[in-house]
C-alpha cells in the first residue's frame, strides 16, 4: 500500500528520537572505560535492568512480527509469544546467577572462565557475531516497515535512518545509553500497548470494517453453489455477453482455482473455494501485476493516488457475529475472545506466479474462517502440518518451539545484560522483573493481533504493519505514538546487538585470542569502529530481507543461538567432564550446521535465491530439532575423547 505521512506522526517521531539521542550524548561522559562502555560499569539497578531486559527482548519482532502474524493467521502467531516467554525459564533457573559469577564483559568470558582457552574465545566470538548479525536482520526490516507509513520514505531509507541513529547511540555512550534507552522504551511499549488494548475492547467488534475513511470497499463472496462451472459463476456474477470469464488452468496457475474476468478492458481475478460440505464459493480478490518493463498494476489500474490510479484496499473484518448481530459494543477480555471464537472472520492468503513473459502476478484472496479455527494452531502455511496426521509434517513446528525455548538464554545481547548489575542476586531479580514485563506484554499481543485482524485497516501486502495500522484506525495520535515507540524498540535492540558484537571483536578476538595489548581508551575506540562496521552490515541485510516477516526471521536467529551457544553453556555448568575442546567444537558445529540448514531450506530457496522451494535440500526450514541435539552430542563425544590423562592445569 501507499502510505501518506501525517504531520503529527512526524513531530512525535522526531521528539522521541531527539530524546533518545540526547540521552545517549548526556550519558556518553559516563562510558570512558572499557567496563563502562561494555557493561555500564556494573552499576545498573536491578529493577531498571529488568525492564531493560524487557526492552531488549520486546524487539521489532515481538511487537510488529507477532501482532502481524496473529492478525494474518490467528493463534499461530501467539505460539511465538509462548515460546519466547518459556525461554526465560532457562534463563532464570539455569543461566542468570552462574553467568554473572563467571564473566566480566561478554558471553565468551563465562565459557572460558575455567579453561583460559584461546579456542573457546575464538569460537564464542564468532558465534556472537553470527547470532547478533542474524538477529539484526529482522530488527532492520522492522525499521524499514515503520518508516514507510510514518514518514512516507521507501523501505531502504528507513533502514538507513535506523542504522545511522543506532551507530550514533552506540558510538556515543555504549551500554549505559543502551540500558536506559531500553528501560524507557520497554516502559513506554508496555504502557501504550495496554492503552491500545483497552481501546480495542471499548470499540468492540463489528461486521462493518473500521478503516481510515479512504475506502469502504466490501469484497464480494458469492455462493454457495452445488457445482463449480463457468456458467454457474457467470450467473452469480450477473455478467453480460460482452464480459469474458475464463479459468486460469494453464501452466503454474493450474488447479489453483482462479477465474479471470475481463470487463470494459479491465481484468480482475476471482478465487474458487470449497468448504467441508462440498459447497463452492467465489470470492473477489486483489492483485498486483508487475510487468516485464517494471510497471505496477493494482486491481487493473496503475498504482498511485492520482486520477486513473488505485492502490490496495485495506482488509480485515468479521463477516459474521454470533446471533447475526452487526456489532457487539464494548467487551471484556474473556468476552472479546469468546465472541471471536463464535464468529466468522475473513483471513487473507496469496499466490504468486512468475509468467513466461517475465511479468509477476500476485493474487491476494479472502478466506472466510471460523473463529474457532482462528484461535487454534495450523493456519500459517508453515504450521499447517499441526492439523495433519503425519508426524513428519509437525517437525517444523516442533523444531521452532525448541529453538524459541532454548534460544533466549543463548542470545548475546541478553547475556551481556547480566554484567550490568552488581551481583548475582541482582541478576536473579532482574530476570524476574523481565519475565513479568515480558509475559504481560505477550498477553497484550493476542488482543492487539486479533484487533488488527478485525479492524478493516490492514495492509494485505505487509503483515509487519498490522499493529501500527490498527492504532491508525483508532486515531492518528495513537498511530504516531505507537509507531515512534516501535521505532525506539528497534533502536534499543539494535544497539544491544551491536554492543555485543563490538565486545566480541575487541574483548574476545583482539584482546584474548590475538593477545593484542590495549588500554581502555584503545579498547573503546576499536569497539566504536567495530560498531560502525556491524551497523553497515545490518543496514545492507535489512534492505535485502525486506519481504520476510520479521518474526519468522527471529525464529531463525533463535535457532542459530540455541544450536551454537546453549550446549556449551549448559554442559559447562552441569557436566564436570566438559573440556575446552568439546566446547570449541560444539560451538562451531552448532553454528555452521544451523546456518547451513537455514541457507538450504525451502524458505531461503524462495525468499533469498528466488528458486523453486520444492527443490530445497533439507526437509523443513527450522533447524533446531536437529542442530541443538547435535551440539550436545558433539560436545559430549569430543569431551570424552579429550579427557586429561593426569591431573594438570589446563592452558
Amino acid at each position: 500500500m501507499i502510505y501518506e505521512p501525517s504531520l503529527m506522526a512526524v513531530l512525535i517521531f522526531g521528539a522521541i528520537v531527539a530524546v533518545t539521542l540526547g540521552l545517549s550524548f548526556w550519558l556518553g561522559a559516563k562510558a570512558k572505560s572499557a567496563k563502562g562502555y561494555f557493561a555500564a560499569g556494573g552499576g545498573i539497578h536491578w529493577f531498571v535492568n529488568g525492564v531493560a531486559f524487557a526492552g531488549d527482548y520486546l524487539s521489532a519482532a515481538s511487537f510488529l512480527g507477532i501482532c502481524g502474524m496473529i492478525a494474518f493467521y490467528g493463534y499461530d502467531g501467539f505460539l511465538y509469544s509462548i515460546g519466547y516467554l518459556a525461554g526465560w525459564i532457562v534463563a532464570l533457573f539455569v543461566i542468570a546467577e552462574p553467568l554473572k559469577r563467571m564473566g566480566r564483559f561478554t558471553f565468551a568470558d563465562a565459557l572460558d572462565s575455567k579453561f583460559q582457552s584461546r579456542g573457546i574465545k575464538l569460537a564464542a566470538a564468532i558465534s556472537t557475531l553470527a547470532v547478533s548479525i542474524f538477529y539484526l536482520i529482522p530488527q532492520m526490516v522492522g525499521a524499514g516497515a515503520l518508516i514507510t507509513p510514518l514518514l512516507g520514505f521507501p523501505h531502504y531509507v528507513g533502514v538507513l535512518m535506523v542504522g545511522t541513529i543506532v551507530i550514533l547511540i552506540v558510538v556515543t555512550a555504549g551500554m549505559v545509553s543502551t540500558t536506559y534507552v531500553q528501560f524507557l522504551k520497554g516502559s513506554l511499549l508496555v504502557i501504550f500497548s495496554t492503552i491500545l488494548t483497552v481501546l480495542i475492547l471499548q470499540r468492540g467488534l463489528s461486521t462493518e470494517p473500521v478503516n481510515d475513511g479512504k475506502s469502504t470497499h466490501q469484497f464480494q463472496i458469492l455462493g454457495p453453489v452445488a457445482e463449480n462451472d463457468l456458467k454457474q459463476w457467470r450467473s452469480e456474477l450477473k455478467l453480460t455477453d460482452q464480459d469474458k470469464l475464463t479459468s486460469l488452468d494453464q501452466g503454474a496457475w493450474a488447479e489453483k482455482g482462479f477465474l479471470q474476468l475481463t470487463q470494459d478492458g479491465k481484468n480482475s481475478y476471482w478465487k474458487i473455494s470449497e468448504n467441508e460440505e462440498q459447497q463452492y464459493f467465489l470470492s473477489e480478490t486483489q492483485y498486483k501485476l508487475t510487468t516485464s518493463q517494471g510497471a505496477v498494476i493494482i486491481n487493473g489500474l496503475p498504482q498511485g493516488t492520482g486520477e486513473g490510479e488505485t492502490d490496495f484496499y485495506p482488509v480485515g473484518r468479521i463477516s459474521k457475529l454470533p446471533g447475526d448481530k452487526t456489532e457487539t459494543g464494548p467487551l471484556g477480555l474473556t468476552g472479546f475472545l469468546s465472541t471471536i471464537r463464535e464468529s466468522e472472520i475473513i483471513l487473507w492468503g496469496s499466490e504468486s506466479i512468475k509468467e513466461e513473459d517475465g511479468s509477476a502476478l500476485t493474487i491476494y484472496f479472502p478466506k472466510p474462517t471460523s473463529g474457532e479455527k482462528v484461535l487454534s494452531p495450523g493456519n500459517h502455511p508453515k504450521f499447517a502440518g499441526i492439523r495433519g496426521d503425519k508426524f513428519y509434517e509437525k517437525l517444523n513446528f516442533l523444531s521452532l518451539m525448541l529453538a524459541l525455548f532454548c534460544g533466549t538464554a543463548s542470545l548475546p545481547h541478553i547475556l551481556i545484560r547480566y554484567y550490568t548489575v552488581k551481583d548475582q542476586a541482582s541478576a536473579r531479580k532482574s530476570t524476574i522483573v523481565g519475565i513479568g514485563s515480558i509475559g504481560y506484554f505477550y498477553i497484550l499481543t493476542l488482543f492487539m493481533g486479533l484487533g488488527a485482524m478485525t479492524s478493516g485497516a490492514m495492509d494485505v501486502t505487509n503483515s509487519n504493519m498490522a499493529a501500527p495500522l490498527l492504532a491508525k484506525s483508532i486515531g492518528d495520535w495513537l498511530f504516531a505514538i505507537i509507531s515512534a515507540i516501535a521505532f525506539t524498540t528497534v533502536l534499543g535492540t539494535v544497539s544491544g546487538l551491536i554492543i555485543a558484537s563490538s565486545g566480541a571483536v575487541v574483548h574476545d578476538l583482539m584482546s584474548s585470542f590475538l593477545k593484542i595489548e590495549m588500554n581502555d581508551f584503545a579498547k573503546v575506540r576499536i569497539a566504536k569502529i567495530a560498531s560502525v562496521v556491524v551497523g553497515v552490515i545490518a543496514i545492507i541485510l535489512g534492505i535485502l530481507f525486506e519481504k520476510f516477516n520479521v518474526n519468522y526471521l527471529v525464529g531463525w536467529a533463535f535457532s542459530v543461538a540455541a544450536s551454537a551457544n546453549l550446549p556449551a553453556l549448559v554442559m559447562l555448568l552441569f557436566w564436570p567432564k566438559t573440556t575446552k575442546q568439546g566446547i570449541t567444537v560444539a560451538i562451531f558445529t552448532g553454528m555452521i550446521t544451523s546456518l547451513g540448514w537455514i541457507l538450504l531450506s525451502a524458505d531461503s530457496y524462495k525468499g533469498i535465491y528466488g528458486w523453486d522451494p520444492e527443490t530445497a535440500i533439507v526437509p523443513f526450514s527450522q533447524p533446531g530439532l536437529v542442530t541443538i541435539p547435535l551440539g550436545f552430542i558433539v560436545l559430549i563425544v569430543v569431551s570424552l575423547l579429550t579427557q586429561p590423562k593426569t591431573e594438570e592445569s589446563v592452558n
